[in-house]
């Protein structure tokens, strides 16, 4: 059954508010799916980021500038995975909300 909540994207609207997609279908979308990829590269880059940053943080050589933009890409990526989950939370009660009781 669609979900009448409109989804968050995984991407910025206008001015850096939050973007969302309205619609009826079940997810199958050009526009879901798109959402769908983004968010599954936003993820995996995360992931990649953090295997980068984790030898760097234990460099004892690292500069202070190398620690700055490591610290701001965790946290674009933090942002990033934030966003997955609150948009993945609200599709999920929205599951939750539409199945059927089981006796």
């Amino acid at each position: 059954m669609p979900s009448s909540r409109p989804r968050l994207l995984p991407w910025p609207g206008l001015n850096g508010q939050p973007c969302f997609l309205v619609s009826d279908d079940t997810g199958t979308s050009h526009l879901s799916r798109l959402a769908d990829e983004m968010e599954a590269v936003q993820l995996r880059t995360g992931a990649e980021l953090l295997g980068h940053a984790r030898p760097l943080l234990r460099d004892r050589k690292a500069d202070a500038c190398e620690l700055r933009f490591v610290g701001h890409r965790l946290a674009e990526a933090l942002h990033d995975a934030l966003r997955v989950a609150e948009s993945r939370g609200q599709r999920l009660e929205d599951r939750e909300e539409t199945a059927p009781e089981q006796s």
